[in-house]
Order: C-alpha cells, then structure tokens, then sequence
C-alpha cells in the first residue's frame, strides 16, 4: 500500500471500533451489557469504599492527635467493615472485569475468524500482493492485546473521572484557600488543591504524551518483526524434511539469524524510546508524595488544618494525582494497545478488500452460476492473476455429465488455476462458468488435507458429523489399498505427518467412495502413486464412480486411458489458449472387454 494511501489513525480506529462494539448490538448484546452494568457497579463501590477509608483516616488521626482513647478505639472498629468493604469490592471487580474482557475477545474472535474462513478468504489473502503477515497470529494474539488493555483502559478511565471528582470535592472542603500576600496585596486562591493537582497532572501527562507518542509506530514495528521471525520458523518447521535433504541448514540459519536481528533492532529502538519516558515516569514518582505535604504544610504550621485534615487531604490529592495522571502511567500500554489495534484493523482492511464485488468490477471477476443440462459450461472464460496478467484467454468448452475430461499443457499454462476457478475459489477473471444445479462435487488437490482426529473423522471430513456405517468405510479402505489401517479407525493420531504421501492420496480416493460425490475436480491426484496404484485407483471411475462427471490435472501419458475428454492448454503471449477433443479409451476399454470410443474434435 501507498504511502500517501494508508489509512489515519483515526480511520483505523473507527473501523475497529465498528467491528468490536457489535458485541454490545448483536446477539451477545444482553450479556455485554449486563457485564458492563456489573463492572460499573463495582467500580463505584470500590470508589466509595475509597472515600471511607479516606475519611477514616482524618478521624483515626485528629484522635491521635487529640490522645482520645476512645475516639481511637471506635475509629479502629470501623477498619474492619471497611476492609471486608474494599476487598470484596475489588474482587468483584476483577471478576466482572475478567468475564468482560474474556467474553468480548470471544465475540470478536468469533467475527474475525468467521470472516477470514468464510468463502475461502484465508485462501485468497496470500494472492494479495500485500497480504498481511500471519493472519492467524491477528485473530488468536493481536485482538486479546486489542480487547484486553482497552477494557482496563475503560475501567481505568471511569475509575479515574470518578475518583477525581469525588476527591476534588474532599480537597476543596478539606484544604480550603490558599492566601498569598505581595507587597500588602492578599490573592486568595480558593480550593488551592484542587486546581494544583489539576495543573500537575496536567504537567505531567503532556510531558509523558510528547515522550511516548512515538513509542506506538516503535511498538508496530517490533510486533510485524516478531511476526515475521515466527512466520520464518514456522516455514522451516513445515519443510523440515525437504531442508534436512538437501542439506539446507547453513541457509535456514542465516535466514533465522537475518529475521531475529531485525527483531532485535526493533527491540533496541523501544528500549532508548523506554529510557526516555522512564525519566518522565521517575521524576513523576519522586514528586508524587512530596508536592500535597508542600502545599498543606503552611497550612498545619499556621493551626487552621488538624493533623488528620493534613493526611486526608494528602491522601486525596495523591486520589486525585493518580487519577488524573492515568496517562503517564499507561503510556506504554496505551502504545502497545494501539499497536496491536493497528494489526487487527489491517487484518480487517485486508479482509474487506478481499469481498468480492468491493474491489473488482463485474467484468474483472469469473461468473458463477447454475447450468440446467447436467454439464458444466465454460463460456469466454479468461482467468487471470489478483495483478491482472491473463492466464487462460477466452476459453469455450462443455463437460458432458458422466464425462471424464483430462486437463493437460506444459507447467506455467494455467491448469492449476483453472482446476480452482472451477473448484469456485478463484475469482479474478471474467466470462462465466456453469456448475449443474443441484448436484454436489468434490476437490481432490495433490497434497490432500488430513485435519487433527480419528482416522473415521478424517474419512467423512468435511462433513465429519454425519452418521456413515462402518461396512461402508471399512469397505472404503480395502478398495483403496488401506486395509490394515482399519483396526486404526477409532484412533487419534496426527495422520497428516504419519502417513506417507501416497497413503494421503489413497484417504483421498477412500473419501471418494463414502461421499459419492455427483462432479470430481482432481489436481495431480495420483502423483505420488506408482503405475499400478493409479490404476487401481482410477478404476473407481469405471466401477464404484462411473456416474461422477471427472475433470483431472496430470502430467502421466497413461492418464488418457481414463479419460474420455482431453482439454489442452497452450501457452500463448495473451495468455494460454484452450482446446477439447474426444479421446477413445481403447486399451482400457478393450482390457475391460468393452467396445473403443471413436476419437473426435470438440
């Protein structure tokens, strides 16, 4: 993205918060809100439990000072009320404040990762040229860092507009006016207190501000740096094997090393940013207690306060201090906060762009829609890449239900893209493609997906849920050449690292025969086969699958003995140009005893 085109700080923000308070609107409305009414609740009990003890303190200490016995007694008797008082207080607090913080991650988790599953955005978002790093590392770390903080924030904030007011009001009855005389002139400066600790924390909040202001770009960059170096990790773990043979580890180490200096960079660019705004956080902290003793002193030394309005009025200007300085001791949190709101909000900005319709006109997105005869229609297709660069141009062809049609051209024509586009996750493009109404499918990739569970789950995945007899996936395992693993079904066991390439191919097929789908997309299904496999395999087509329309990718000259259909792709400058015609499957038909099909041109 442009420089000149990224968006404000506020612009990111509105978005957030347009996305994250719909857990105070939605369904979840009910909930949040009475997690917000307990919150405030407690938060106004803890204030008032506050404002106890403060006036605890000026009646324990005027009785010290008068040596009242007795006075002393009755004010230490209340401290026990008063304790029980602040500490269930605080606890509920902490609790609602826990459920709080708990529940709106959940909602917006539940938003975000919805959204970036949904119609295959996890997918699309790595053909974006500016797709956003580890988006999954956004929706599982980045929004509790974005939701957690902003509820202590929130709760920080009333705390302090509460506790602010209600101690000023004590400081401006307590403490009284100040009188200064120059030269025969008296200035009485009412509620004195009050207005200095206003104008300290004055002080020292915009002191803090210009300090860590630039800590929140610092904060960003260490995060997307520490991102990355995890990304790089997490790349060298998945290809451990292929690193490990080709001797690769000399390069993986220098690459690791690269990232993790970049983190360390950004690390040591906070750390002088840190240094700064410590000295600002320090010199706030040694004037903390002394600036209300300064101030009250004169006052204790003429007669006209007691011993206890000075340590009730230092108490509440110290409330007052802390509430109003809340900045200054958040300014870190408050740049790390912002940080990651920042990754949440490229997270979602991404994730819009990727609707369809938002950032592609009519004529430059693939068309899908419903064929009425069985077959699938291929009508002016032209696939192209999210940069524009056509792949396939102008492709017209149909797929006759029943048929087998065998996808081939030289590596880099667009067979791949083409298999996706019909599989409907490829959307850049234009003209259209027809898929029977009606009817369900099944892509089979090269590389099948095997989730985390039982090997049955895996069997019926991806609808894992319904009820499948168990004849039916034993039977599905032997056809396929898995046999010994039936009395494995019920186990749960990592079986995409367990189980070899061409075992995956073969749970693949074994999917096949439970699911019975009406269309089958294969994309170099069959490659990590030998000859025999894959012929025992594609023989599912004549037998067990011979109503499923096919459409296959291979490279194997073999593969045209299953199919009845041959589309070729020829690379062209504008782009690879499609051809179909009719292939007979003589030698197979004939090993079958069955007649040849004539040979004809599409």
């Amino acid at each position: 993205m442009a420089e000149s085109a990224r968006p404000s700080e506020r612009s990111r923000m509105r978005r957030f918060f347009r996305v994250a308070l719909r857990f105070w609107s939605g369904p979840t409305r009910w909930r949040a809100w009475g997690l917000t009414a307990a919150v405030l609740l407690f938060v106004a009990a803890q204030t008032a439990s506050a404002v106890g003890i403060n006036r605890w303190n000026r009646v324990f200490f005027d009785a010290l000072e008068q040596r009242n016995v007795g006075a002393v007694w009755a004010a230490v008797a209340w401290l026990p009320p008063l304790l029980v008082a602040i500490t269930l207080s605080m606890a509920a607090l902490v609790v609602s404040r826990l459920l709080l913080q708990t529940r709106w991650r959940e909602n917006l988790t539940r938003q975000l990762a919805g959204w970036w599953i949904a119609d295959q955005r996890y997918y699309r978002l790595g053909f974006l040229t500016e797709a956003q790093t580890a988006p999954e590392y956004r929706i599982a770390e980045d929004v509790r860092l974005a939701i957690e903080p902003l509820v202590e924030f929130a709760i920080g904030l009333i705390t302090a507009f509460v506790t602010a007011a209600t101690f000023a009001a004590i400081l401006w009855q307590v403490a009284g006016s100040a009188e200064i005389r120059l030269g025969g002139i008296t200035i009485v400066i009412p509620s004195y207190m009050a207005f200095a600790a206003i104008l300290y924390a004055g002080i020292a909040s915009f002191a803090a501000y210009v300090a860590g202001r630039p800590l929140v770009g610092l904060v960003a960059q260490k995060n997307e740096m520490e991102a990355r170096f995890r990304a790089e990790m997490t790349r060298l773990r998945e290809n451990a094997e292929s690193v490990a043979l080709i001797g690769g580890d000399a390069d993986e180490r220098s690459a690791a090393i690269e990232h993790y200096g970049r983190v360390v960079a950004a690390w040591l660019a906070i750390t002088r940013r840190q240094g700064i705004i410590t000295l600002v956080l320090n010199t706030n902290s040694a004037l903390f207690p002394i600036v209300p003793l300064l101030l009250i002193a004169p006052k204790f030394l003429a007669g006209s306060v007691s011993l206890g309005a000075v340590v009730q009025v230092v108490a509440a200007f110290s409330a007052v201090q802390a509430a109003l300085i809340w900045f200054v001791d958040n300014v870190v949190r408050l740049a790390e906060w912002f940080a990651s709101v920042t990754r949440v909000d490229e997270l979602m900005e991404e994730l819009e762009a990727l609707d369809i319709g938002t950032i592609m006109e009519k004529d430059t997105q693939i068309e899908m829609s419903g064929s009425e005869d069985g077959a699938i229609h291929l009508e002016n297709l032209s696939i192209a890449h999210s940069n524009g660069r056509i792949v396939v141009a102008d492709a017209t062809v149909v797929i006759q239900k029943g048929a087998k049609a065998l996808i081939t051209g030289e590596s880099g024509s667009g067979k791949s893209t083409l298999i996706r586009a019909l599989a409907g996750i490829w959307p850049w493009g234009s003209g259209r493609i027809l898929m029977p109404r009606g009817q369900s499918s099944a892509f089979v990739p090269q590389k099948p997906y095997l989730p985390r569970g039982t090997l049955h789950s895996i069997l019926l995945y991806p609808d894992s849920g319904r009820t499948v007899d168990n004849e039916i996936v034993l039977a599905a395992l032997e056809r396929c050449g898995l046999g010994y693993l039936a009395r494995r079904l019920d186990e749960e066991e990592d079986w995409d690292r367990i189980l070899s390439g061409g075992e995956r191919q073969r749970v693949a097929f074994a999917r096949l025969l439970i699911q019975k789908p009406d269309i089958i997309i294969m994309d170099e299904a069959t490659s990590a086969l030998d000859e025999g496999s894959q012929q025992a395999l594609l023989s599912l087509f004549e037998d067990e699958l011979a109503e499923a329309t096919l459409i296959s990718v291979g490279h194997r000259p073999e593969l045209e003995e299953f199919h009845d259909q041959k589309i070729t792709l020829e690379r062209r400058p504008a782009g690879a140009q499609m051809t179909s015609r009719r292939i007979g499957r003589s030698f197979w038909r004939l090993f079958r005893g069955r007649k040849p099909a004539a040979t004809d041109e599409v």
